[in-house]
């Protein structure tokens, strides 16, 4: 199975523009599956549903989580899928196999009035508060992921026209629109920028104290620093910034669909475990929209 993972995860880089983490994430998943089917002597094409679930009975004898155990079958899904393209495999053995059953987990997110008191918390009297406050306006007006966020460079940000441009998943880029006061906190900030020590040709937006790309590990420290500032210290990652963009522009009568194009998300799936509403903001919005809504004409 070793040359065919070799050249499945050459297709994904290659063809699909998978991402550095998907393709080492797939690589140790489909390792484990490698050593398994090598310790028991399977061969490939000898591998079915019973031998599949011999391997995710392994997997919980080694105490991992639903959560690892349905990402490992999803890949071994996508190999299997693309092996019997290649003719590899006469079927998908995978496809009959049961997804574990996930605990529903419901992400965190920020209220309307808890994200305003977390954008006032930043200093806009030295740099450092200033790009601080950037970057909170920037996530909340965006709803983009902290990947995208460091990764914002110079040429990809048009205040005047208050758009930027994200690279995102597999390498796709979008552009998403943002507000004025993210446009006036951008401003603010990118007037203090040469303050830092810059280093030659760093065109990043977002810099560290040493005038480099400020990391993702340290947009996550920020969040939780100012969230305790703000009397919010809940475990809340930066994650829960792009919850909140979702949620509120959905409880405030936006589409799914327009929310689904500016987070980047393939499947609408995906963007409805973003928002959270209760029945009776759903239905104060259905009754607003629907043109038939307000009683008979």
């Amino acid at each position: 199975m070793r040359k065919e993972l070799d050249e499945f995860l050459a297709y994904l880089k290659h063809e699909r523009n998978a991402s550095v983490h998907t393709i080492s994430s797939y690589r140790i998943d489909l390792t484990q599956l490698a050593d398994y089917l090598e310790t028991r002597k399977i061969r490939l094409p000898q591998v079915d549903n019973v031998v599949l679930r011999g391997f995710l009975a392994e997997l919980y004898r080694r105490n991992l989580t639903k959560t690892s155990v349905a990402r490992k079958l999803a890949a071994v899904r996508s190999f299997f899928n693309y092996g019997v393209r290649r003719r590899w495999l006469d079927e998908n053995a995978a496809k009959v196999v049961a997804t574990p059953r996930l605990d529903q987990h419901v992400p965190g997110f920020l209220s309307e009035e808890e994200m305003r008191k977390l954008l006032e918390v930043p200093s806009a009297d030295d740099p450092l508060g200033l790009r601080d406050r950037a970057i909170f306006e920037v996530f909340y007006a965006t709803g983009i992921r902290v990947s995208e966020l460091v990764g914002i460079g110079l040429e990809d940000l048009s205040l005047e026209e208050r758009m930027v441009r994200v690279k995102g998943k597999g390498k796709k880029e979008r552009l998403v629109p943002f507000g004025r006061k993210a446009e006036a906190s951008l401003r603010a900030y990118l007037g203090v920028r040469h303050e830092f020590p810059l280093r030659l040709g760093e065109t990043s937006i977002f810099l560290n104290y040493r005038g480099t790309r400020l990391s993702p590990r340290s947009v996550q420290r920020l969040t939780a620093k100012y969230l305790r500032q703000a009397a919010l210290s809940r475990n809340l990652s930066p994650h829960a910034l792009r919850h909140s963009f979702a949620t509120h522009l959905l409880s405030r009568g936006a589409d799914l669909r327009v929310i689904q194009e500016l987070l980047g998300h393939e499947s609408l799936a995906t963007t409805q475990k973003y928002t959270h509403m209760d029945v009776a903001q759903l239905l104060d919005i259905y009754r607003k929209s629907h043109p038939r809504a307000k009683g008979s004409s």
